[in-house]
């Protein structure tokens, strides 16, 4: 009779689990696929509203600079209003703003569906990261991270082909107001899912009054900061290959463009397959930051090799494959890093902060690959992308080794009172 309670709370349990997990998955590749909407769609938005490409970028920019002027003020309602609660509203106020866009086009209403836009993007990483790490047991934690990027892939795979299937099917309007309605439909699932609540504890009203007093700057502790800087260098490095391999590699080594364009591919499917195979090691091990130093080392060998060699087409594909694999498993890894560095009851506050990097680091990024490329140096993009994967690794060690110091020491005080 025990066990068969065990076994029915056991279950229950798995099933709160990939319920937590299919929600933030469903709406991390939302998020994703709306930050491919407008891309695949410039040369029809230039020509509907007579406008330029420098126009079109700043709406993109535009969106990135409120994300991150919004990711720690959004971490700390996520904190204080709840994770399934943000994320509902991240997804109605970014599915309204590009209904609206696709109801009335106009560049105006393009700029302030990003603004709208930008301020929803603030809420996916905390809201995401601060629910699974409430809902999910630590030994599987480091998967279900793995699933949520998985998703963010998928996302990001699928939405340039979506739109332009819609745009020429239905029209410019309807593809931007379908955009909407996708965030509008996955909504409805979370709203529906109040099992998926993960309240903090009731506190007593002095720890209350004292939070408040502290405001949100008292999570800036040096780890975090630390962490910050090593998720902008992460977004650094890879934007280079992301962004700039394809131009890089026709003007370096006279790779054909097709060439250059599956070489892509073959980075970003093995990368999207490495987060998966990550979620394994990172539940193995809690050794997460020489997980993060070891591949990115790696890897920085790897794109050494790409900028200085002129491979041929099976080499080429070989080592963008494999250098999209090393960073794809490091990705699990670099988000138990965070978790074990937030302080508890403050994990929306913490991945607020620490993801703000990818938004420094993508708005930092274009502007020096861009830079390399216009100065004739088009193997600088990947010679850049290693010193910055070097540097990421340095910064894993340093930070781990601190911690590990700063734990350490409150057992060394008390060994030394007995």
């Amino acid at each position: 009779m025990a066990e068969a309670v065990l076994a029915h709370r056991a279950g229950g349990e798995k099933g709160a689990e990939y319920q937590a997990i299919g929600l933030v998955s469903a709406a991390h590749f939302v998020n994703h696929f709306q930050h491919l909407v407008l891309p695949p769609l410039f040369p029809l938005l230039k020509a509907q509203l007579g406008i330029g490409f420098v126009e079109l970028g700043l709406a993109l920019t535009t969106a990135s600079v409120v994300g991150v002027a919004a990711q720690l003020p959004v971490g700390y309602l996520v904190d204080r209003v709840g994770s399934r609660r943000m994320l509902v509203l991240g997804l109605l106020v970014a599915g309204l703003a590009y209904l609206g866009l696709g109801l009335a086009p106009s560049y105006p209403a393009m700029l302030l569906a990003m603004v709208f836009v930008g301020l929803s993007n603030a809420v996916f990483h905390p809201a995401d990261y601060a629910l699974l790490s409430a809902k999910i047991a630590p030994p599987r934690l480091g998967r279900a991270f793995s699933i949520h990027t998985f998703a963010g892939f998928l996302g990001n795979a699928v939405a340039p082909v979506t739109m332009i299937a819609i745009a020429a099917g239905a029209g410019l309007n309807v593809a931007l107001m379908a955009a909407g309605i996708l965030a509008l439909v996955v909504a409805v699932p979370l709203v529906l899912a109040r099992s998926a609540d993960s309240e903090t504890a009731p506190q007593h009203p002095a720890r209350a009054v004292a939070e408040r007093r502290e405001g949100m700057t008292s999570i800036l502790t040096p780890t975090i900061i630390g962490l910050t800087g090593f998720f902008a260098l992460m977004s650094l490095s890879g934007s280079g290959i992301s962004n700039f391999s394809v131009v890089a590699l026709t003007s370096a080594f006279g790779t054909s463009l097709s060439v250059a364009n599956l070489a892509l591919t073959a980075y970003l499917s093995a990368q999207a397959l490495g987060v998966l195979a990550g979620g394994f090691i990172a539940d193995m091990t809690r050794r997460h930051a020489e997980v993060a130093a070891v591949g990115y080392g790696v890897n920085a060998g790897v794109v050494l090799a790409i900028g200085l060699v002129g491979f041929g087409t099976v080499p080429l594909l070989l080592a963008m494959a494999a250098a999209g694999l090393l960073g794809g498993l490091i990705m699990p890894s670099r988000d138990m890093l965070v978790r074990a560095a937030a302080p508890p009851g403050a994990m929306g506050r913490t991945f607020g902060i620490v993801t703000s990097g990818f938004g420094i680091g993508g708005m930092v990024g274009p502007l020096m690959f861009g830079f390399a490329m216009d100065q004739g140096a088009p193997q600088w993009v990947f010679g850049i992308s290693v010193i910055l994967m070097i540097a990421v690794s340095v910064v894993a060690l340093i930070g781990d080794r601190r911690s590990a110091r700063r734990r350490a020491a409150p057992l060394q005080a008390a060994a030394s009172a007995d």
